[in-house]
């Protein structure tokens, strides 16, 4: 089981940034992919952008844009830099890794997007 450990979250006004982290406990470039995911108070969790090992991207249409993520495989770390951030943007923030078919999950970190 991968471990993966979720730093950044915190409080921004709306139009700010904030940079999240998720640091692994195994080399990153054993992962198919790592991912970003966020779950809203009352609504399911979903895909926020994902990156693979052959550094492939993809994002919701909803951050596209605003949104970039990246990694330092030295690190063992992906991150999640968010600008131009909007209340609608507030959720827990999970990091999810895949390693052939097995799944892993960060514990989350908060972000809140408020005035």
């Amino acid at each position: 089981q991968v471990q993966l450990v979720e730093s950044g979250g915190g409080l921004v006004q709306p139009g700010g940034s904030l940079r999240l982290s998720c640091a692994a406990s195994g080399n990153i470039l054993s992962f198919n992919s790592m991912a970003w995911y966020r779950q809203a108070q009352g609504k399911e969790r979903e895909l926020v952008a994902a990156i693979t090992r052959g550094d492939s991207t993809n994002y919701a249409d909803s951050v596209k844009g605003r949104f970039t993520i990246s990694r330092d495989n030295a690190k063992d770390t992906v991150y999640l830099q968010m600008n131009s951030l909007k209340p609608e943007d507030t959720a827990v923030y999970y990091c999810n890794v895949r390693r052939g078919s097995s799944f892993s999950w960060g514990q989350g970190t908060q972000v809140t997007v408020s005035s």
